[in-house]
């Protein structure tokens, strides 16, 4: 199993979000959300698990997950209801660790690093997408 820097991948979703706009098809058309919602709110709860797993297995990142986040949300910059979905999902995605996870154990490690890999294929698939050439 080919193993992924820690959110090397996430940074690049949100460099290529930040940097080069969305062509129009992708953007958010009369209020609504973007085309890439769904991957959105799936990364979201994605950074919420690895902002409970990564600092619980020993990892220093005890706000690098939640930074990413807050990155995200600062690059599309969604206005309420969707603010709140997006932040509802790294919430969730935390929780969902924090109920069951008081120590790290294999199975976290493994949910750990499952998450750094399908963040990261997340944030390529968006990048490549939605991002502008």
């Amino acid at each position: 199993m080919r193993r992924t820097a820690p959110g090397s991948l996430l940074l690049a979703l949100l460099a290529c979000l930040a940097f080069a706009p969305l062509p129009a098809a992708a953007q958010a058309t009369q209020g609504g959300a973007p085309p890439y919602e769904a991957d959105l709110l799936h990364l979201a709860e994605i950074l919420g698990a690895l902002h409970y797993l990564r600092p619980l297995c020993g990892a220093a990142e005890t706000a690098r997950w939640r930074d990413e986040m807050q990155g995200l949300l600062d690059v599309e910059a969604p206005s309420g209801d969707r603010r709140g979905q997006l932040t509802a999902a790294f919430n969730n995605g935390y929780e969902s660790y924090r109920q069951v996870y008081r120590t790290c154990t294999p199975s976290a490690e493994l949910a750990s690093q499952r998450y750094l890999e399908t963040g990261a294929k997340l944030a390529r698939d968006v990048a490549t997408r939605y991002g502008s050439n």
